[in-house]
């Protein structure tokens, strides 16, 4: 099990836009995606993105049955999605509080797309296309978001709604990273 080290916020390489992956199925981007997991899992993450971990591709992983950090959330199926398009289904809306774990200890209420259509390919470059909505929405929209080099508070409207987990949100594990 390799666990990576998760940037922070104010690290510049989280601001980048990641590069395309052009290869697949080989053991490199293998090994990675195991890594990534791995250091998902170890953080009790809901998903995480490449750069989250220094490297600079469009690459995100994301799923769990049940997530420490989200205990009203539906499970969403573990999934690798590389070189993603995310298409919104309508109009709508809702805003609805999120965390990260290169943003440790904090949440805030983020507006995303409600129902959303998304395409790209698994590790092995076979073709993902999939219609969501709710929860696996929201976290396919903040983990593509890493891609473009945005973190959740810039999506912020109401900085009332942004604070400390603790504060906001003691019922949740104080040991917790977000």
């Amino acid at each position: 099990m390799t666990v990576r080290e998760i940037l922070k916020m104010g690290d510049p390489r989280l601001l980048r836009v990641a590069e395309p992956v052009r290869e697949f199925g080989g053991a490199e981007l293998d090994a990675l995606i195991v890594d990534m997991f791995d250091t998902m899992h170890a953080a009790n993450g809901a998903g995480l993105a490449a750069p989250q971990i220094g490297v600079n591709l469009q690459l995100v992983i994301y799923g769990f049955k049940q997530n420490a950090r989200y205990p009203d959330a539906p499970q969403v199926p573990e999934t690798v999605l590389i070189n993603p398009v995310l298409t919104p289904l309508s109009q709508r809306q809702e805003s609805a509080f999120e965390g990260c774990l290169s943003v440790p200890g904090l949440r805030g209420s983020v507006p995303r797309w409600t129902d959303l259509h998304y395409e790209g390919v698994d590790q092995f470059g076979n073709a993902i296309s999939r219609d969501v909505d709710g929860f696996h929405a929201r976290v396919v929209q903040h983990e593509v978001d890493h891609l473009n080099g945005i973190l959740y508070p810039m999506r912020i409207t109401d900085f009332t709604q942004f604070g400390y987990t603790e504060v906001m949100f003691p019922e949740l594990d104080p040991d917790d990273d977000d």
